[in-house]
C-alpha cells in the first residue's frame, strides 16, 4: 500500500553529484557474443546517452564522479562475486577495465573512484568525496542496473541521499532484470525513476555553489 500524502520532493535537492557508474571501454572495445557479464540489448546506446549529462553537468558545475570496477590480477579481491552468472571481468592492466574517458567526455576536475565490489560506497571513499561536496543527491548513470548501479543506489538510500536513477542512462544485465531493478529502486525513493531530458532541464537551474 503506498503511504498517501506523501511529501513530494525535487528531482534535485540541494546540491547534486553525476556518478557514471562502471561505464567502462569493454562496453566499446568489446563486441564479442560471449561476454563475461552479460548484457541487455542496447546497453550500449544506453551508455552514450550519458554523455549529454556529463557535459551539462561540466558547463553548470555539477561534480561528475566516475566509478571503476577494477579487480587484481590474481583475482584475490572477487570474494563471491564469480558464484553467480558472471565469469572474470575488469581485470587490471586489461585495455577494457579502462574508464571509458575519451568516450564519455571525461574532464579536468572530475573525480574517479576505483572499487572492487558491487557497490560504489563499499570500500571506497565515496562517501568522503560526496561529504567534501556536500553532495545531496545522487544523479545515477551507468551499469548494470540490476548490480552496481542498483547496490549504489541501495548504499546511497541508507546513507540518506536522495538518489535518482535516469533510466533511459543505464542498463541491465537483461530487460527483465533491469526493470525489475528499476521497480525496486521506485520503492525506496519515490521519484528515483527519471528521464534524461527532465534532469538535463532541471540541471541547468541548480549546480555547486
Amino acid at each position: 500500500m503506498t503511504r498517501p500524502q506523501k511529501q513530494p520532493r525535487d528531482l534535485i535537492e540541494g546540491r547534486a553529484a553525476l556518478i557514471v557508474i562502471d561505464i567502462q571501454r569493454s562496453t566499446f572495445i568489446d563486441d564479442s557474443t560471449q561476454r563475461s557479464i552479460p548484457n541487455m540489448p542496447g546497453y550500449r546506446d544506453r551508455m552514450e546517452a550519458a554523455k549529454p549529462l556529463i557535459a551539462k553537468a561540466h558547463e553548470v558545475g555539477i561534480p561528475v564522479i566516475f566509478i571503476q570496477e577494477i579487480h587484481r590480477q590474481d583475482g584475490v579481491d572477487f570474494g563471491r562475486e564469480l558464484d553467480g552468472d558472471e565469469d572474470v571481468h575488469c581485470l587490471e592492466e586489461d585495455p577494457r577495465t579502462a574508464v571509458a574517458k575519451d568516450e564519455m567526455g571525461f574532464a579536468r576536475g572530475d573525480y574517479m573512484v576505483p572499487k572492487r565490489r558491487y557497490s560504489a560506497f563499499f570500500g571506497t571513499d565515496l562517501e568522503i568525496l560526496l561529504r567534501g561536496l556536500k553532495v545531496d543527491t545522487l544523479l545515477l548513470v551507468g551499469g548494470l542496473t540490476d548490480v552496481c548501479v542498483h547496490y549504489t543506489f541501495v548504499d546511497g538510500h541508507q546513507s540518506d541521499y536522495f538518489c535518482r536513477v535516469i533510466e533511459d542512462c543505464v542498463a541491465g544485465s537483461s530487460a527483465d532484470t533491469h526493470e525489475a531493478a528499476l521497480r525496486a529502486m521506485e520503492y525506496l525513493q519515490t521519484g528515483a525513476r527519471c528521464k534524461a531530458a527532465d534532469v538535463l532541464a532541471v540541471m541547468g537551474q541548480t549546480g555547486r555553489v
